[in-house]
């Protein structure tokens, strides 16, 4: 019978839409929020809150636990491995000064999945393989990371290349500027999946997400999904 673990790799495999989302302060609805893009079709949703303590992301993440489990989608938190164990969270996503994945591996063990940001082909190429996931970008500017210079869509064609060529076979995410205007072009470079921040954070984010599910849908598909 397959384990957690398995089952988490299994959903992360079928993953298209990748949803980055702080805690949602401003607004006071946070599970309605969660709602609506996890009912309109994100297939993961991350928790990133840099700054904040760890007792106000343990409380905002039973929120985020019981709209994941509602919607079967997967939840993610960025950076403290330590955190996404006390959570229960599906998964933690590092940067690359973060912690890297070998040492979360060691605090989340092996039914957690692990996701890795990468800006460089070189990057790319040395994901550690203890990473379930990678993310490549920020492909067009974004204020969510201030003077992180921008890849453009050549990282996306380097790793749509590594993927066809059977090097690489883990999921990975375009981010950093995609919306519906960049599909078009997100698609062109070769990518299949996408991450978004600010693309499901407007007035109507549950509209905004069906947007983006339609334009995944339409698009073609180069890539062998593993």
């Amino acid at each position: 019978m397959p384990g957690r673990g398995d089952a988490r790799r299994e959903r992360l495999s079928r993953a298209r839409l990748y949803v980055v989302t702080g805690a949602r302060q401003d607004d006071g609805d946070l599970a309605g929020f969660l709602d609506a893009v996890l009912g309109a079709g994100a297939d993961i949703i991350q928790l990133r809150e840099k700054d904040a303590e760890a007792g106000d992301i343990l409380r905002w993440s039973e929120v985020f636990r019981a709209a994941s489990d509602r919607h079967g989608a997967l939840f993610v938190i960025n950076d403290r491995a330590d955190l996404a164990v006390a959570a229960g969270a599906d998964g933690v996503h590092v940067g690359q000064n973060d912690l890297p994945p070998a040492w979360a591996r060691r605090v989340v063990g092996p039914e957690m999945i692990i996701g890795l940001s990468t800006h460089a082909d070189a990057e790319f190429d040395a994901g550690d393989p203890e990473a379930d996931y990678l993310c490549v970008g920020p492909l067009y500017a974004t204020p969510t990371k201030p003077g992180r210079p921008v890849t453009g869509l050549e990282i996306v064609g380097h790793a749509a290349r590594r993927t066809r060529a059977g090097t690489e076979r883990r999921p990975w995410f375009a981010i950093g500027g995609v919306d519906t205007a960049s599909l078009p072009k997100v698609f062109a470079a070769g990518a299949e999946r996408i991450a978004v921040v600010r693309a499901a954070a407007g007035p109507d984010p549950g509209a905004a997400v069906k947007a983006l599910v339609a334009g995944l849908a339409s698009a073609p598909r180069f890539l062998t999904i593993t």
